[in-house]
């Protein structure tokens, strides 16, 4: 026999399960739309061509590997965080693939000397610099010629002031 009070359990359980089911299906729309709208944004603070590519289509493992910028070939592409890389040869992109972090331009690609002043600045992808490891591209010789005065000083600035701008 139900009693009164095993119906009032009963209907308090499934509103529950209701509201338990209605909560989770929110949070999974959310976590969809994180998803999406990071994914629209992954290349707001990369610096791309009109067609998607980072720094010109030049091959960013050439720094590194051969001292020089080289242009990649759009026959040899990979997509990384939704931006475009082009590679000098198949070997170059096998590396980037292993680990692009270790490849990447730094500050997205814009100029570091213009992330010091807290500004997003198009590269010359022929005026650059590997310290430590990591490559900074600069938007002109003359530009390079007050980077290399000061460059670890600037560094500490820029990383402080890219972390402000990659925030708006």
């Amino acid at each position: 026999m139900i009693t009164h009070e095993m119906s009032t359990a009963a209907n308090y359980a499934r509103q529950v399960a209701r509201q338990c089911i209605a909560i989770l299906a929110m949070l999974l729309f959310l976590a969809t739309m994180g998803v999406t709208a990071d994914a629209a944004q992954s290349t707001k603070h990369v610096n791309v061509d009109a067609k998607g590519y980072v720094i010109n289509q030049y091959d960013p493992v050439t720094y590194f590997t051969e001292g020089k910028p080289v242009r990649g070939k759009l026959s040899i592409t990979v997509e990384y965080k939704g931006a475009k890389y082009a590679f000098a040869s198949v070997g170059n992109r096998d590396l980037f693939r292993a680990d692009p972090e270790r490849y990447l331009p730094q500050y997205g690609g814009y100029c570091a000397y213009g992330i010091v002043h807290g500004g997003k600045s198009k590269v010359d992808p022929e005026v650059w610099d590997i310290v430590d490891g990591k490559l900074y591209l600069m938007i002109s010789g003359g530009t390079m010629s007050v980077w290399k005065k000061k460059k670890q000083a600037y560094i500490e600035i820029a990383d402080k002031a890219w972390q402000t701008i990659i925030l708006r």
